[in-house]
């Protein structure tokens, strides 16, 4: 059997953080909207205060996939939460435990920090994760919507701002 393992991200894989990210958007057919360079990813991951963080699935001592992921905050339990940004496993890893050992190990970091939930969204196409993670013991929430503002229409609500 392979040996599989989680180890935290370091600076030097932002290459490696990168080259996952852009993997998972073609999956995801998002190709195009990929514009995170390296310079971008060593400044929000490895700063004095990071954004986000990042771990690594290996497997035989390659790298295997990735999990990036941040904390939020939850005012009714009044806990944080921790948010599961990309979950992403090469295809030639796949079916060896790795997407499990991944989500597994962000549940117990998040249950180590204190957190009241441990959430992720998933395209409503597709069915493999949504099975998935549902095997997992994850509940799809149908009644919740996802907002988004970006780019120009950002920049435009934030100019409406006035104290």
């Amino acid at each position: 059997m392979a040996q599989r393992n989680i180890r935290l991200a370091t600076q030097a894989d932002v290459p490696l953080i990168l080259k996952f990210i852009q993997e998972l958007a073609e999956y995801e057919k998002l190709s195009d909207q990929v514009v995170a360079t390296e310079q971008q990813l060593t400044t929000t991951l490895f700063s004095a205060r990071p954004a986000a963080e990042v771990v690594i699935a290996e497997c035989d001592g390659q790298p295997a996939g990735f999990a990036l992921f941040f904390h939020n905050y939850s005012t009714f339990l009044a806990k944080p939460g921790l948010y599961l940004e990309d979950l992403f496993v090469l295809p030639q890893y796949r079916a060896l435990g790795l997407g499990k050992l991944l989500l597994t190990y962000l549940a117990k970091l998040a249950v180590d920090r204190g957190c009241g939930r441990f959430e992720w969204s998933v395209l409503d196409w597709n069915q493999p994760a949504i099975d998935f993670y549902q095997a997992q013991g994850a509940t799809l929430l149908h009644d919740w919507r996802i907002n988004r503002v970006t780019g120009d229409k950002l920049q435009a609500l934030a100019a409406q701002y006035s104290a």
